[in-house]
């Protein structure tokens, strides 16, 4: 009997032990569009992580506690994106990169401060997710209104004397980016000739490409996502408008070339110098591509954003995330794979890069001669 009653408490106190080194695990979690017609970027977002904390594990995790990643589809709603957060909030996810739609990561961002959850966007670029978020925000991309200066200042600069139309899709992103580029492009002396917003989803643009064409621009800048932006390049040039079209770091997606063809030489957008060809990358970058998969767009700015947690966590030797966002945001250089970067007190990225881009053959790449 007594035999039989040790073998019962062993079995039970190596239950406990399972049940407290599980408990020892670190929850952590991305957020984005996993579904709907975004998903290229969701598919990013999951690329990145998954390689981030399988990587972030066989070195040891985190102050030696292992990650385990949750994720949650958004679909770039709002309203789902709150869901979301309050999913992986009852799941006990400590970290969350993410949402990728800056108006899902502002709405979702007031969840994970309630629920004492640190927030670390690779993508969400409209400035109020900083200048209005609480103490557990940061981001790994530059905003908005970076940006909008460097896109409005080329077009003054580049089309003096010329037609251009201003286009956005209504959401957080697109009208916040179109807004900061009309406002910079503005101040530097050049007005637009038309002002127009569409509805994202909708697959006939051809009324507004009949605007364009009766205004007569000669360049358009687009605030929205890839698969509109694809779109209406592809209806300008079946109504034969050669007219050049501009945007912002959206735009990379090669997915974008399948929707336009192309027509997609037409389009120029600004983006971070390419992370994939930094040394800080090339690991990682090579065993990507060595695994079938080619780390486009916002796959490493995601393996970064696990990259600060890890760097954060192991510096205040703590997952008090009070204590990592404070640690984040005191402008201490972090190593990722994007190189070394410094967030300011608000979390956002201390003096971003942009470049410009356009397509050719399917890819995105550098175009030099705009720089």
């Amino acid at each position: 009997m007594k035999k039989y009653l040790l073998a019962g408490i062993a079995i039970g106190f190596g239950a406990a032990l399972t049940a407290t080194a599980s408990l020892a695990d670190i929850t952590v979690g991305i957020a984005g569009p996993l579904t709907g017609q975004l998903a290229a970027y969701g598919e990013q977002y999951t690329q990145g992580a998954k390689k981030a904390v399988d990587d972030i594990n066989k070195a040891g995790g985190v102050n030696g506690e292992k990650l385990v990643l949750e994720m949650g589809d958004d679909a770039c709603d709002p309203k789902q994106a709150v869901n979301v957060a309050n999913q992986l909030a009852s799941k006990g996810v400590k970290f969350v990169a993410g949402h990728f739609c800056s108006g899902s990561s502002i709405p979702a961002s007031k969840v994970y401060e309630e629920e004492g959850i640190l927030q670390i966007t690779p993508a969400s670029t409209n400035p109020k997710f900083t200048d209005e978020g609480g103490w557990n925000v940061a981001r790994v991309c530059g905003r908005d209104d970076a940006q909008g200066k460097v896109a409005g200042a080329f077009l003054a600069k580049n089309y003096t004397g010329k037609k251009i139309a201003v286009i956005d899709d209504k959401s957080a992103y697109g009208k916040g980016l179109a807004d900061e580029t009309r406002k910079a492009m503005n101040a530097a002396g050049l007005t637009e000739v038309l002002n127009e917003s569409i509805n994202a989803g909708e697959k006939d643009y051809s009324a507004l490409v009949s605007k364009l064409k009766d205004a007569g621009v000669d360049a358009l800048y687009f605030g929205g996502y890839h698969p509109e932006a694809g779109l209406i390049l592809k209806q300008m040039g079946e109504q034969g408008l050669n007219a050049k079209m501009f945007s912002g770091d959206s735009m990379n997606a090669a997915e974008l070339w399948t929707i336009a063809g192309p027509a997609a030489t037409n389009l120029f957008f600004t983006f971070a110098p390419e992370p994939r060809n930094f040394e800080s990358a090339k690991k990682i970058v090579d065993e990507f591509k060595a695994g079938g998969y080619d780390p486009e767009g916002y796959t490493l700015y995601t393996y970064a954003a696990f990259q600060m947690y890890k760097a954060a966590a192991e510096a205040t030797k703590s997952t008090d995330n009070q204590k990592l966002a404070e640690w984040l945001r005191a402008g201490n250089p972090i190593n990722t794979v994007l190189g070394e970067i410094k967030l300011d007190s608000k979390g956002d990225l201390v003096d971003p890069k942009y470049v410009w881009y356009t397509f050719a053959d399917g890819k995105y790449f550098e175009d030099t001669s705009l720089q």
